[in-house]
């Protein structure tokens, strides 16, 4: 190796490194979408905080919305799965309340990705 080959790769590493936030970041979400069911029941935009309470089979399902964000704030659910995962930022990010049959998921124009798989 020469004397410059070091910095040439500690530069290409730190663009690797630059670019990878700026490109695989999807967009900002816009909406809040509430299902039970499958069946959108709400939608709310994220400018404003807000709660939202939806009935299910097991009982209220407790949504909070702040600007940019929302999460499941309280659950019947047995497990809580839905309540655990916190805060939504990313458009297409989703909480499901399975017991309960109620959804969480955010929109946006821009997806952080394409698609999900199980």
């Amino acid at each position: 190796m020469r004397p410059g080959d070091g910095f040439v790769v500690l530069v290409a590493a730190l663009a690797v490194g630059v670019s990878f936030p700026l490109l695989w970041a999807g967009g900002r979400p816009e909406r809040a979408v509430v299902r039970v069911d499958g069946k959108v029941v709400a939608e709310f935009p994220l400018t404003a905080p807000r709660r939202y309470t939806v009935a299910g089979p097991l009982g209220e399902t407790v949504i909070e919305i702040a600007p940019g964000r929302a999460r499941v704030l309280s659950d019947p659910g047995p497990r809580q799965y839905c309540v655990q995962q916190g805060w939504l930022t990313r458009p297409n990010a989703i909480a499901i309340c399975a017991p309960n049959h109620v959804s969480l998921s955010l929109s946006g124009r821009e997806a952080s990705h394409d698609s999900l798989n199980y």
